[in-house]
């Protein structure tokens, strides 16, 4: 559990990670978490949702001040095979709407359907309208096809009362042309969101050299996908690097002095989480840093 943070989407949002470390159904050339580790469609119970439910329990009885829940993280939420149980007890001891971020790709499935519709609000993604660009940019598990992701959202639309915003991710000279606008369009058309939220690459992304868009291009071609899409991308000032490069510094210090949770990185620094996670992929990727788990949280240790 981290936060909670701001959120360009979701405004002040708490967010219950329920998968570990990327685990995903895709390996997005986007993602600033960086690569995939396990790219997989098996959904089972990752995490105990008991812990979860226990620190909430204790947030709430501090004062929580957030607008929305929201089961995210730095993996598929809906690969975790209780979600919908998760869901169901946390409206039992909150009134916070709760929203969940996914890729939306097992939504073909009768019970992700199930578990993600007590959800007050579903932020799936869709990224490309075409085969070859859905492998390109999204790098897809072998079972999961384009043509089932964009079924799975249709039926979601079908059976789900609340809010459907659908993120599409825009890589220039990937998924930006327009013939493949034209077809993202046709497929929005089919899974009818009650929004459609213009993204780019404005920060580090698991490749590099991804170009992004500017704001300008992104309002073009909001305005080519109808009155439902807006931009979303955060085009703010950001961190200077020499900053970031100091807080990795930091939290390498930290991490030889004790094993660390995300959330003892994040509080313990005042870092926000998606700059921790990047930092602890870099150092596990250069052999620095390793994780291990107890009792359900993962801690993180130099090596």
């Amino acid at each position: 559990m981290y936060g909670p943070v701001p959120s360009r989407r979701l405004g002040l949002s708490l967010g219950v990670d329920i998968v570990p470390f990327k685990v995903c159904t895709l390996d997005c050339i986007y993602c600033q978490l960086g690569k995939t580790l396990q790219k997989t469609v098996e959904r089972r119970d990752y995490l105990p949702i008991e812990l979860a439910l226990t620190e909430l329990k204790d947030r709430l009885a501090g004062g929580l001040d957030a607008d929305f829940i929201t089961i995210s993280g730095s993996g598929e939420p809906t690969l975790h095979s209780r979600l919908g149980e998760l869901i169901n007890n946390i409206k039992q001891i909150t009134r916070i709407p709760v929203a969940i971020l996914t890729n939306g790709t097992l939504l073909h499935r009768p019970d992700v359907r199930s578990d993600c519709a007590h959800a007050d609000v579903v932020l799936p993604s869709l990224d490309a309208g075409d085969d070859d660009t859905f492998q390109r940019i999204n790098r897809p598990h072998s079972e999961i096809t384009l043509a089932n992701v964009i079924a799975g959202l249709s039926l979601f639309r079908d059976e789900f009362a609340g809010q459907i915003w659908l993120e599409v991710f825009l890589a220039e000279g990937i998924n930006t042309e327009p013939p493949q606008i034209d077809r993202i369009r046709d497929a929005i058309g089919r899974i009818r969101p009650d929004k459609v939220q213009l993204n780019t690459a404005v920060r580090p992304t698991a490749e590099a050299g991804l170009n992004r868009l500017n704001l300008q291009r992104l309002q073009a071609i909001a305005a080519q996908l109808g009155p439902k899409a807006e931009v979303v991308a955060d085009f703010s000032p950001g961190r200077k690097g020499k900053h970031i490069e100091s807080k990795a510094e930091s939290l390498l210090s930290m991490l030889k002095r004790r094993p660390c949770s995300l959330t003892d990185i994040c509080s313990g620094l005042g870092m926000p989480q998606e700059d921790v996670l990047r930092c602890l992929v870099d150092f596990q990727q250069e052999g620095l840093v390793d994780s291990s788990r107890k009792d359900g949280t993962t801690f993180f240790r130099a090596i």
